[in-house]
This record gives C-alpha cells, sequence and structure tokens, in this order.
C-alpha cells in the first residue's frame, strides 16, 4: 500500500485526493462551513444573557425579592459554570469521535434544556436546567474553533476565519440582551426560550446538510476501516492505534488543563485576564440596567439597546484586526528559533493597546454615569469595553494555540474554566458593588484591576521566549515530525510493528 501511494500510478491520485481533502475543498465550501459554525456559535450564546432581561417578571411571578441580593444572577452563575465544566470533559473526545457527533448532540442537548427553561414551573428549575444548556452551548462553541483549524492550511488562511469566530464568541452573549429585552417587551418571558427554541430547531436540518465531517484523523480512521472491509488488512490510520478508551480519554482531558493552570506561569496569567475581561461582559449585562435606569428612567428594552455598544465595540476591533493578523505574519522574519513560522508573541501586538483601551472605557463608562450627560457618552465608555474585550479575548486563544500547539487543547480548556467561573460569580457582586461605592468609584475598582492585568501582554512581549524555553509543557508541544512531499500533499508517513505484523499508517499534518 505504501509503494502505491508512492508510485506515479492511478491509486496515487486517489489517496491524495482523500488525504488532503479538507484543505482542498473550495473555498466556497471552506466559507460556508465556517460562517455557519460561527453562525451556530452565536447562536447557542444568544441564551446566555438573554435570560436576565426576564428578572422583573420572574421576579414578580415567583415572588424573589432582591432588595438585599441579587438572588436571579444564580441562573446565569448555573449557566456559566456548566459552560466552564463541560468543554473541559467533552471537547477534547471529539479529536476522537469527531466534530459532527459533537455538534449535533451539543446542539440538540442544547435545544432539549431550552424547553424545561420555557415550562419551568419554579426558580430551581430554571437554574438547574441552564446548567445543562450552558454546558451544551460551551461544548458546541467550543469545538467551531476545530472546525476552523480542520479545513484552513496555515496561519494566513486561517486568520480572518478565526477572526469572525472570535466576534461572534463575544457578540452572541453581547446580544443576548437585546433580544430578550426585545421579547418580553411585547410578550410573556417564556416567550424569550419558545422563540428560540422555534427559530434553533428550525434551523438544525439546515446545519445538517451544510456541514461534513472535517477532523483529519475520523477521516482516515473511517478511510482504514473501509479498506480493510476490501481486504487490505493491514491498513490502519494513526489515531487508531494505542487509542485510549473514553474513561482515559476524559481523564487526561481533565487533568491536563487542571496541571497546566497549576503550573504554567502564561496559562494561569492569560487566564486571569481573560477570565477578569470575561466576567465584566457578565457584570455589564446587570450593571448597565441599574445604571441606565437609575440616571436616565430607562425600561429593560432601552437598557438593552445601550447593550448594543459591546457587540458594536466588538465588530469594530473585529475590522481592524487583519492590521494584526499581518504584523504576525511578518514576524515570521525575524523568527530565530524556527526560521519561517511566526514568532508567538507576535499575536500580542493589537492586545497590548486593547488592553488599555478596555481599561479606558470601564473607568470612561464610570466617570461618565451623571444624569446630566448625554446617555451617548456612558454608551460610548461601554463600546470601549466590547473593543478590549475582543482584543483580549482573540489574543489569549491565538497565543495559547500557537504557544502550546499539540497541548493548545489543553491550555484554551483551562482558560475557558477560568473565564466562565469569573462570568458565573463576578455578577453576583455587581448590585452591591455600583449601589455601596457610587457609579463611579465601583467603575474606578475594576478599572485598576484591569490597569494591573494590562501588564500581563507586556510582560509576555518583553520575555516570551525566555518563558517558553523555561516551559516543559512547551518545549514538549512542538510537533517534530518527518515530512514527505507527494504530488504537492504534504504527509507524515510512519510504520508501528505490533506483534508480528507491520503496520503503516497515515496521517495528515
Amino acid at each position: 500500500m505504501l509503494n502505491e501511494m508512492l508510485s506515479g500510478s492511478t491509486s496515487t491520485k486517489r489517496w491524495r485526493s482523500w488525504i488532503g481533502h479538507r484543505f482542498n475543498w473550495s473555498r466556497r465550501y471552506k466559507w460556508a462551513a465556517t460562517l455557519t459554525t460561527c453562525f451556530i456559535s452565536l447562536l447557542t450564546g444568544i441564551p446566555a444573557g438573554a435570560y436576565g432581561a426576564a428578572n422583573s417578571q420572574m421576579s414578580r411571578s415567583w415572588h424573589v425579592n432582591e432588595a438585599e441580593f441579587p438572588y436571579l444572577s444564580f441562573a446565569l452563575v448555573s449557566w456559566n459554570m456548566g459552560a466552564g465544566l463541560f468543554p473541559l470533559l467533552f471537547v477534547p473526545l471529539t479529536e476522537n469521535t469527531g466534530r459532527m457527533p459533537g455538534y449535533f448532540i451539543s446542539y440538540i442537548v442544547f435545544l432539549v434544556f431550552l424547553i424545561p427553561a420555557a415550562l419551568a414551573p419554579n426558580f430551581a428549575t430554571i437554574v438547574v436546567t441552564r446548567f445543562f444548556g450552558g454546558g451544551a452551548s460551551s461544548v458546541t462553541i467550543n469545538i467551531v474553533g476545530g472546525t476552523i483549524t480542520d479545513i484552513w492550511k496555515g496561519d494566513k488562511e486561517r486568520s480572518l476565519p478565526k477572526s469572525i469566530f472570535g466576534m461572534t464568541s463575544v457578540v452572541g452573549i453581547a446580544l443576548g440582551p437585546l433580544v430578550g429585552g426585545g421579547i418580553q417587551s411585547v410578550l410573556h418571558w417564556r416567550w424569550i426560550y419558545w422563540i428560540q427554541i422555534i427559530v434553533d430547531a428550525a434551523l438544525l436540518p439546515f446545519f445538517y446538510l451544510i456541514l461534513k465531517e472535517t477532523r483529519g484523523d475520523v477521516l482516515l480512521a473511517k478511510r482504514a476501516k473501509k479498506l480493510r472491509k476490501q481486504g487490505r488488512r493491514t491498513a490502519c490510520a494513526r489515531s487508531e492505534l494505542n487509542k485510549p478508551g473514553i474513561l482515559e480519554a476524559l481523564k487526561i482531558s481533565f487533568m491536563r488543563p487542571t496541571k497546566m493552570l497549576a503550573t504554567e506561569i502564561v496559562v494561569s496569567s492569560f487566564t486571569l485576564w481573560v477570565s477578569f475581561a470575561w466576567g465584566i461582559l457578565f457584570l455589564f449585562q446587570t450593571s448597565v440596567p441599574i445604571v441606565f435606569q437609575s440616571l436616565y428612567g430607562y425600561d429593560t428594552f432601552q437598557t438593552s439597546l445601550i447593550q448594543l455598544a459591546l457587540s458594536l465595540g466588538a465588530i469594530l476591533a473585529t475590522i481592524v484586526n487583519p492590521i494584526q493578523d499581518m504584523l504576525y505574519l511578518k514576524s515570521a522574519k525575524r523568527n530565530m528559533e524556527r526560521p519561517g513560522k511566526p514568532i508567538p508573541e507576535a499575536r500580542l501586538y493589537f492586545a497590548v493597546p486593547g488592553s488599555l483601551i478596555f481599561t479606558t472605557g470601564v473607568f470612561w463608562y464610570g466617570w461618565s454615569s451623571y444624569p446630566d450627560l448625554p446617555w451617548i457618552v456612558p454608551a460610548l465608555g461601554i463600546g470601549c469595553v466590547g473593543f478590549g474585550i475582543y482584543s483580549i479575548y482573540l489574543a489569549v486563544v491565538n497565543y495559547l494555540a500557537d504557544a502550546y500547539e499539540k497541548y493548545a487543547a489543553s491550555a484554551l480548556s483551562a482558560a475557558s474554566l477560568g473565564r466562565n467561573v469569573f462570568g458565573a460569580f463576578l455578577p453576583l457582586a455587581t448590585p452591591a458593588l455600583y449601589l455601596n461605592l457610587s457609579f463611579q468609584w465601583a467603575s474606578s475598582l475594576l478599572g485598576f484591576i484591569g490597569l494591573v492585568l494590562s501588564a500581563v501582554p507586556v510582560l509576555l512581549l518583553v520575555k516570551g521566549e525566555a518563558i517558553r524555553a523555561r516551559s516543559p509543557f512547551m518545549l514538549d508541544a512542538t510537533y517534530i515530525v518527518r515530512r514527505l512531499l507527494v504530488g504537492g500533499t504534504v504527509l507524515r508517513l510512519g510504520i508501528l510493528m505490533r506483534g508480528s505484523r507491520v503496520l503503516r499508517y497515515l496521517g495528515v499534518l
């Protein structure tokens, strides 16, 4: 079989067509798959923020007194805790089972748990169902990044798709209050869930028709299995060799991220940095209604329109991000460690001003919160916060993926856990923070924390190479493979002895 591949026969063309097909798909289909999965990311993120728009109606329906404590925010806590824990366990499994089962199982679970939320007879039901809904939503969103890596070859091709994915991750959550506010202004709060169920369920068949499997190892395993049925008993995909069981895979997917979070200074510092920014994204869903209802007498829908500034800030950051990508790609000329490959720290050029814009926006929002100033002034500060959150989020995701390479999934899982924990618990402090310290000093406290954390990308820009040289995970993470160019397709080739049989295997770079 190996000889067949290396020969110039018709068989070579047949092998070449399926080995490299993910990268050889038409650009039209690649963009169709990318935009579809990013749209799924946006859809499944909306319920995270849409929930809060129903607070006043739920409070009256279930006689929840929030004068002393924001009890209704516990449903936001449960959503984010599910969002932090589920990807840690289940997203790595898609590398063995495939992206499509991961997408559709998590999407269907997400839909299923919207139904009891819509029918909830009490607040406890909302809290429980949102834990599972948030977990399923987060699994779906996290798989999108894997799909982009699967079908776009190299840093240059992936830059724009990754940028769009980062935007939908932030905008999906930021749009939630607008969707929820618009629905509750004309309908009962339960329609916030029913409308999402109807729309999301109606789109599911279209997603099924558009998307197909992208994970290379899974496609190779299917091909090898088909060849074995045809009589080529020695055909074997690399992913089938020493394949861990499900329990072992779950153990690895949980233990490695937690170990990295505890021992890797880059993972822990970046997790703290992005987690604070993500916590502010959710905190603003509570603080904006408090501030704008108090200053301008706005109702729930009007305050949800103000929160649209977060999305507009993230979209603006997406528009200017190609400059950051260009600077990153140009850094390959200066890379002495791995000539021709961009320097990981070059991912952080825009993160420094982005983090400062984020901090400035928090101060701006706080110190412009006076009734004699027009609403647009604090709204512009909110827009700066949205710009900064996107910049920080994308920098962290890209840097961890570049620096840790084959351990990228574990590093990103650790960061995801941290940011969802902050997103869960930081909003609980919002009412006490803004009502006891005043709007101005509450935002100032958050702004000073953001200013301190802005040192994280600066430190990595200055000392990144030295830090990477001392990191066991980063040193072990670099892929070292032998490459063979066959008709323009780069392959990994290997031979493994198993008992008395020689198994030949293939893997796509």
